[in-house]
């Protein structure tokens, strides 16, 4: 079948571009054009999805069938693709654990928690208005994945990235004190594939398309990076109280750490309904070695505009190490 790839140049939309060739479809993505091109074999179509017009010039005639978005980043995005592509058989979008007004001070129990339902243009109200107006157009071809934390090759966040960089250089490395929290992740080619197979599926409605609850915890997740790397690194443990008390900011500076109080009801997000889908949940481990071996033959990622890429500043941890 024809399929289109709302994105596809990078990370998740990469995986699924490859995904959907390997399962036989012809695959065309779209995107803006800076971030790189997609995987050989596939039509590479180039525009900005908030130009009404964009996306109809582009396509072209082509006219797809099914369509995996993981690109929806903005209200008007969200309509021009609902004007272009509403007669479609399937469309799968990829939205966020953020769409839930509840998150992450949650537990989120199932996928009819109350979504964002508010007209300002912060993350979560953006995705969740995404999906209403995706819905609205699509009705029961429409799937909506509610991803959290995505880890694999080809991530551009360096979130995984900076722990197995850092821990890889060995020494004393600042860990939270509270290396025991819960931490739920999904391989971004599981999700891709999976992606690709629920529009072929038909399948509908929203599903929380991250890993079970309780398959690791941060602490885990670290001694797996050790592990990985082969580093003689010695953990460093400094309570969140200090951690605070030094200018520490979670998840930026110490990436996957939240404070206690927050990661207790993040990470607990009840995912019954990806598991009877078939999401698959693939080993830590294999998603960490995997993500090592293509960071040995790849650069460090760019940071986007006007933000920093996450990760320790040495002197700070330089501080923490002399005082623990």
């Amino acid at each position: 079948m024809r399929l289109l790839v709302l994105g596809g140049t990078h990370f998740l939309g990469r995986h699924v571009a490859a995904a959907a060739l390997q399962r036989g479809h012809e695959v065309a993505t779209f995107t803006r054009g800076i971030s790189g091109e997609p995987p050989a074999g596939v039509r590479a179509l180039h525009g900005d999805r908030d130009d009404p017009g964009a996306l109809p010039a582009a396509l072209d005639g082509w006219a797809p069938e099914l369509v995996v978005d993981t690109s929806g980043q903005t209200r008007a995005a969200a309509q021009n693709a609902a004007a272009v592509l509403a007669d479609v058989a399937g469309y799968a979008f990829v939205s966020s654990l953020n769409a839930y007004r509840a998150w992450p001070h949650g537990p989120i129990a199932g996928e009819d928690e109350p979504t964002w339902d508010t007209p300002d243009d912060d993350y979560g109200p953006t995705k969740a208005e995404i999906e209403r107006v995706l819905g609205a157009a699509l009705g029961e071809r429409f799937l909506t994945a509610r991803a959290g934390l995505i880890v694999g090759p080809h991530d551009p966040l360096y979130r995984l990235g900076w722990w197995l960089d850092r821990i890889a250089a060995g020494g004393r490395v600042v860990v939270p004190g509270e290396l025991d929290q819960p931490i739920a992740l999904v391989d971004a080619r599981d999700l891709a594939g999976w992606l690709v197979e629920a529009v072929e599926r038909g399948l509908s409605g929203a599903v929380n398309t991250t890993g079970p609850a309780g398959m690791t915890t941060l602490g885990g997740l670290l001694e797996v990076c050790r592990e990985v790397t082969g580093s003689d690194a010695a953990w460093v443990p400094v309570p969140e109280r200090d951690l605070v008390a030094a200018g520490v900011q979670p998840w930026q500076h110490l990436p996957l750490w939240l404070p206690a109080d927050v990661a207790r009801t993040a990470w607990d997000v009840d995912t019954t309904r990806a598991r009877e889908l078939g999401l698959p949940s693939r080993p830590v481990r294999a998603s960490v070695a995997d993500t090592w071996a293509w960071m040995q033959v790849s650069e460090r990622p760019a940071p986007p505009a006007g933000r920093e890429l996450p990760g320790l500043p040495p002197d700070l941890e330089a501080a923490l190490l002399a005082t623990h």
